[in-house]
């Protein structure tokens, strides 16, 4: 009731740990876990409401936000586990919150969520050419085969691969002939209308993408690259992310999903090259003989050395954070090829420390000393198209800190006695580029205290004025540390196992969607963990090495160690490696 009469005069904010109440306009009450207080009351010209119904309205508040806060220091039962005696600060509050599952994860799907996941994974099976035992089918898709099960076919790869083929053209194509989330009919809606309302909100042109990919690559191949894009998340989870991004939509999202497949295999090489050489990789092509190949591996491991950016701590989320030092990237010392490369290298690494609970990370852009010199916009929108187009759902928070005026370009701008700010800089360029989600996770920070809001001091580092001691030191490749990767036998047995373990999954996933009863979401949740510790299991055998195996933040099993002694007592003045022409030692601190 209280509340009810409270919202009669006020809009009601919800934050994790506070309630706002703008009484009136000018006036906001405050009610923490710890605290009430009053922040600029004062009254306000415009509004009918009179300044003592204010008050009394404002006392009502606070009295009423007292009897809410109130609890007997006998009712520990309806404060769960909280100490009889204790108030839960903020941290306590958000590491609490670390072990809950957000919303539209596996786990906590609403029922139409859960209908929209398992369309989507029909739609998957289908691309990817999936059989079952017994020729089980998927509904409405007609017989499924494999072309790894079909030898008695071996024109069918062929024909999958080739754009003259106008009957499998045709039939991928029927993916589309019904609209998932809006048209239940069953009526087609292919042709212009179709691709104009896709194409409308398709930022990178991603539905022309599709089609050439489902003409030109073997469903097995795209099925391999979602698999290997797996690792040790929950296959929902992954799923789930091209879903949420694009709103729930099963065909944008499977557009989304296998186009993102064809950039890993096709553009990038994701997991045959970049994750599988690494580092290691790159130091030997650092020391080749042929130029080309010499520069490649001696700008990756520049930035490695200097770091450009590197993972450490978490927020108070406990989200992973990479810090990026923009004053040490000038335009022109490494080749366009080297810096997409490094940030791909960059974000896979960081998806190694994410887990079901916390999914998302957080990057600091330590904007100090920036200046012109150190702008380059095409990296930038490499950066941008990487997490809006083939990591959906990744980013968590983005905070700008310390960034000076010529960045956000505020210009002081007078009218009579009013002095306001316009926004006409770099930011404002790059804001554009953004999706407004994305463009919404975006913060601005100027000093320890403002950044305090995102993450706690203790997890600060010193170079950005917390009370983190660790510091950045670049542990050099060791030799034979990659030894694993050409070994067959082992990393063959735990890739049969794999394999098994993936077509038990589809199995479960094809009954699931079929009669999506407990049963099967039952044997699907512990497929999901078997193939969790399987991947930590083969995962020597597939990726080299990285700074955070070497400095302890990854530990045997995907276990994740921030401020163990392995990694958190690192501290040195020493540089590992030349300094770069142009950057000054200060400038690595």
């Amino acid at each position: 009731m209280f509340l009810r009469c409270i919202n009669r005069h006020a809009h009601c904010h919800i934050h994790p740990f506070r309630l706002q109440y703008p009484i009136i306009r000018n006036s906001i009450v405050t009610l923490n876990k710890t605290n009430i207080r009053i922040l600029r009351l004062r009254p306000n010209k415009e509004s009918t409401i009179s300044a003592p119904l204010t008050l009394a309205v404002t006392a009502a508040f606070l009295l009423g936000g007292s009897i809410l806060l109130y609890r007997p220091s006998g009712a520990s039962e309806e404060r769960g586990n909280q100490p009889d005696n204790e108030v839960q600060t903020k941290e306590e509050y958000y590491n609490s919150m670390v072990g809950i599952t957000p919303p539209g994860r596996p786990g906590n799907l609403t029922p139409d969520q859960e209908v929209k996941l398992q369309e989507l994974w029909t739609s998957m099976l289908k691309v990817f050419g999936v059989s079952f035992p017994g020729n089980r089918n998927v509904d409405g898709l007609g017989e499924l085969k494999t072309w790894s099960d079909s030898p008695d076919q071996p024109d069918q790869r062929q024909r999958a691969g080739t754009v003259t083929s106008d009957k499998k053209k045709k039939k991928r194509k029927s993916l589309f002939s019904r609209r998932h989330n809006d048209d239940p009919s069953g009526e087609d809606i292919e042709g212009e209308h179709a691709d104009s309302e896709i194409d409308s909100e398709d930022k990178y042109g991603q539905t022309k993408e599709f089609h050439e990919v489902i003409a030109s690559q073997s469903p097995d191949d795209l099925r391999n690259a979602f698999w290997s894009m797996v690792k040790h998340d929950h296959p929902d989870a992954l799923v789930l992310r091209f879903l949420r991004a694009r709103k729930w939509d099963v065909e944008k999202a499977l557009i989304m999903l296998i186009t993102t497949m064809h950039w890993r295999m096709q553009d990038m090489h994701v997991d045959d090259d970049v994750i599988r050489k690494g580092e290691g990789g790159a130091l030997t092509d650092s020391q080749s003989s042929e130029a080309a190949v010499r520069k490649e591996g001696e700008d990756f491991m520049t930035q490695l050395r200097m770091g450009k950016s590197f993972l450490h701590g978490t927020d108070k989320e406990g989200r992973p954070m990479c810090f990026v030092r923009v004053r040490l990237h000038k335009q022109g010392e490494q080749s366009e090829a080297s810096l997409e490369r490094y940030t791909v290298y960059v974000i896979e690494t960081a998806r190694l420390l994410l887990t079901n609970h916390v999914d998302t990370a957080a990057v600091v852009f330590d904007m100090t000393g920036f200046s012109m010199a150190n702008m380059d916009y095409t990296p930038v929108k490499f950066m941008i198209k990487c997490f809006e187009a083939n990591y959906p759902e990744s980013l968590g928070v983005v905070l700008v800190h310390k960034s000076p005026w010529i960045f956000q370009g505020l210009t002081p701008s007078f009218h009579e006695w009013d002095i306001s700010l316009t926004t006409t800089g770099i930011w404002k360029i790059i804001k554009g580029w953004l999706d407004p989600v994305v463009a919404g996770k975006v913060h601005f920070t100027k000093n320890v205290e403002e950044l305090e809001q995102f993450v706690s001091r203790s997890h600060i580092i010193k170079e950005l004025g917390g009370d983190d001691p660790w510091t950045y030191q670049y542990i050099e490749p060791e030799p034979g540390e990659n030894n694993q990767i050409t070994e067959s036998s082992t990393k063959q047995r735990l890739a049969d196992e794999r394999a098994a373990t993936v077509k038990e999954f589809e199995v479960a996933t094809h009954d699931w969607a079929k009669n999506p009863k407990i049963e099967p979401q039952q044997k699907r949740s512990e497929l999901a963990e078997r193939l969790r510790k399987g991947y930590w299991q083969i995962d020597p055998y597939l990726r080299a090495r990285t700074l955070c195996d070497r400095s302890g933040i990854i530990r045997t099993g995907g276990v994740i160690e921030f401020y163990g002694s392995s990694n958190g007592a690192v501290s040195s003045q020493n540089h590992n490696g030349p300094i770069p022409a142009g950057h000054a030692p200060d400038d690595l601190d």
